[in-house]
């Protein structure tokens, strides 16, 4: 069976306590290592390693980057993560 080139993942995560979604993507970074990952989210957590974060606000978007990156530059993205997390995690 062929793997697909291309995962979306709407908000599929979010349901979950922090503890099954890390362990979940990380056993989905192995599956899914040579394809597209799309991911729709609204905890930081589930995105903030990713290559490449669209910051989304009243459905424009206002920022795109790594997490250090937008932390650095973006005051929408900023005051989403800093809801979520403490400063430190987020660094």
């Amino acid at each position: 069976m062929q793997r697909p080139e291309i995962y979306l993942f709407d908000d599929s995560f979010s349901a979950l306590d922090y503890e099954t979604d890390a362990l979940l993507r990380a056993a989905l970074a192995e599956e899914t290592a040579e394809s597209t990952v799309v991911i729709v989210a609204q905890r930081v957590s589930t995105i903030r390693d990713a290559d490449r974060i669209v910051v989304l606000d009243a459905g424009r978007v206002v920022g795109t980057g790594r997490h250090h990156e937008l932390m650095a530059d973006n005051e929408t993205y900023r005051e989403i993560v800093l809801s979520q997390l403490t400063e430190a995690e987020a660094a």
